[in-house]
């Protein structure tokens, strides 16, 4: 067989492997999406709870990757802090040894891969149900049997000649001494990278050892590997916010310092790896003669401990890692506003998950939509006509901003809907475009605030000072109505019980209407003010009273989830 050829089946075996890696993890995540989304958000009252929680997530859908991405996404959203996130995130690390460890002692021995067929048919009959509780476990057993088929293969394609020169060739950097651990290092961190898989990395050193890699320089590749794994929670933050994009410098400051104090002490790093090893049952690894078992499950222990002490480590720095990265990407004077904030990418690979970053976005809608009104209310006050322009455009320009907003959100939600959803999912898919669209028209009505004040210059026909008072007063109403909005929008349906306060508000609202549509009428009779004027000044109350409306809708919209 051909060099060309021995590659291709390779890549080929490796894509089947992270193939297999994939569908487990996202089965995994849609079988307990709502119930992790949950767990993820919750446990995090002290450190050691966030260590378990990245732990436990990252063992239950077996990627640190997919466990990282939804701290740092949640990070973007505002729902965790920097210090929460970065204790995940040691959690993350140390759940995903639990995948070398099932590769090391499963992925070599010839019963299992006897059984992937099998397990494929298995998982191929659940598919054909109707539930997609079913179908998504049914995903999940064909993606465990898919990944050590492709493990399977990765042994089998490669020549092996091709397999003993790329073994001696490595094993020559032994005669470097300390630099050849380095460069083993180094190798294993670029194809992490180039992989966008640790695990997949993992898979290759572990088929290299069990050819005959020396146990040392196995033990570098996958410190390196823990090097290259911080790439892809980079890359996803690269487009985030700065609180997201500490979070994944934190993940890279946590395997950077973690790889320079083993390299410090790796022969007995070693040590205590093997004896460790030892403790179990095994072989030495550092002996002539070791079993492959043993040298396999030797580089597994590697990347626990190494993942466990720096966790032990670290952990009670988390405030200085914190105060570190923050110096390292500092924050903008002012954050720009008129921006997505929460959500840079597309969704992740559940509903549950991705709607987190669209519910953070909405708040985020709500706010700009508030400022706008702040605006509106300021605008009131002028008399002079240029001031009055400049405030008059900032109105305009909301208007844009919000509509901006809401196509991206929408847009987004489209795109989560395309895939996988449960039925709960949908409804909150369908609450929220219900959402967006009723702030939308909040900011269409505060754009309209701005075109009748300026009619009313443009017609000399200006409020007195009453009339003025009395449309501040409305829009206090209003400031009183976000509020409730925004409380049970962050409660959302799983918390909200009733919308009793956005229903006093909304009533005050209209009754507060109602009073000033007879005292118009009667200071039109008694002619207290001209027509012109009365005319504006019952436009803007009658706009405030329809941002009332939009208002309640969007509570409604929430409680009509369930």
């Amino acid at each position: 067989m051909s060099v060309t050829m021995s590659i291709l089946k390779l890549l080929g075996s490796m894509a089947l492997f992270l193939y297999g890696m994939t569908l487990l993890s996202e089965s995994l995540q849609k079988v307990a999406g709502e119930k992790l989304r949950g767990f993820l958000s919750s446990m995090t009252s002290n450190s050691f709870k966030r260590v378990l929680t990245g732990l436990t997530i990252t063992a239950a859908i077996q990627s640190s990757a997919a466990t990282t991405l939804m701290v740092v996404s949640f990070v973007n959203a505002g729902l965790l802090t920097l210090a929460q996130s970065i204790g995940m995130i040691m959690g993350a690390n140390i759940g995903t040894t639990i995948s070398a460890w099932l590769l090391a002692l499963l992925g070599f021995s010839g019963s299992i891969t006897s059984f992937t067929i099998p397990l494929i048919a298995v998982g191929f009959v659940l598919k054909m149900f109707k539930g997609k509780k079913r179908k998504s476990i049914g995903d999940l057993i064909i993606g465990f049997a898919i990944m050590f088929l492709g493990l399977s293969m990765v042994q089998s394609s490669v020549e092996p000649s091709f397999l003993e020169y790329v073994k001696n060739s490595i094993n020559g950097f032994s005669d470097f001494g300390f630099w050849g651990i380095l460069l083993c290092v180094l190798i294993g961190s670029v194809l992490t990278m180039i992989l966008q898989s640790s695990a997949a990395m993992m898979a290759l050193t572990l088929v290299m050892v069990n050819s005959g890699l020396n146990f040392e320089l196995g033990a570098a590749l996958v410190l390196g590997e823990n090097i290259g794994t911080t790439l892809t929670a980079n890359l996803a933050a690269s487009v985030a916010n700065t609180s997201a994009r500490r979070a994944a410098l934190g993940h890279s400051v946590f395997n950077l310092f973690g790889v320079f104090w083993v390299l410090l002490l790796y022969r007995p790093f070693l040590w205590v790896v093997a004896n460790l090893v030892a403790l179990l049952g095994f072989d030495n690894p550092l002996t002539e003669g070791a079993s492959g078992l043993s040298v396999l499950c030797s580089i597994a222990m590697v990347h626990s401990l190494f993942n466990v002490s720096n966790t032990l480590i670290l952990i009670g720095f988390t405030n200085q890692i914190v105060k570190f990265v923050t110096r390292m990407i500092p924050g903008k004077p002012q954050d720009e506003v008129f921006k997505l904030q929460y959500i840079h990418h597309g969704p992740l690979s559940t509903a549950e998950l991705s709607l987190k970053g669209a519910k953070g976005e909405i708040l985020h809608l709500v706010e700009i939509c508030h400022k706008q009104f702040e605006i509106a209310r300021d605008a009131l006050g002028v008399s002079d006509e240029l001031q009055f322009d400049e405030l008059n455009a900032q109105l305009d320009n909301y208007e844009k901003v919000t509509d901006n907003i809401e196509f991206e959100i929408g847009k987004y939600l489209n795109d989560v809907a395309d895939g996988d959803i449960s039925d709960i999912s949908s409804r909150r898919i369908q609450a929220m475009f219900k959402v967006i669209g009723e702030l939308e028209s909040i900011g269409d009505s505060g754009q309209n605030i701005g075109t009748i004040l300026q009619r009313s210059f443009t017609h000399n026909s200006t409020l007195d000072t009453a009339m003025k008072a009395k449309v501040k007063s409305m829009i206090g109403l209003l400031f009183q109505g976000f509020e409730a909005m925004k409380k049970n929008l962050e409660l959302g349906y799983e918390n909200l019980l009733d919308i009793s306060n956005a229903q006093d508000i909304e009533q005050e609202i209209n009754e507060y209407r109602n009073n000033l549509k007879e005292e118009h009428l009667k200071n039109l009779e008694n002619r207290s003010y001209n027509y012109a004027s009365g005319s504006f000044f019952m436009d803007l109350i009658n706009e405030c009273e329809k941002v009332g409306d939009y208002m309640i809708n969007v509570s409604e919209a929430i409680l009509e989830i369930k």
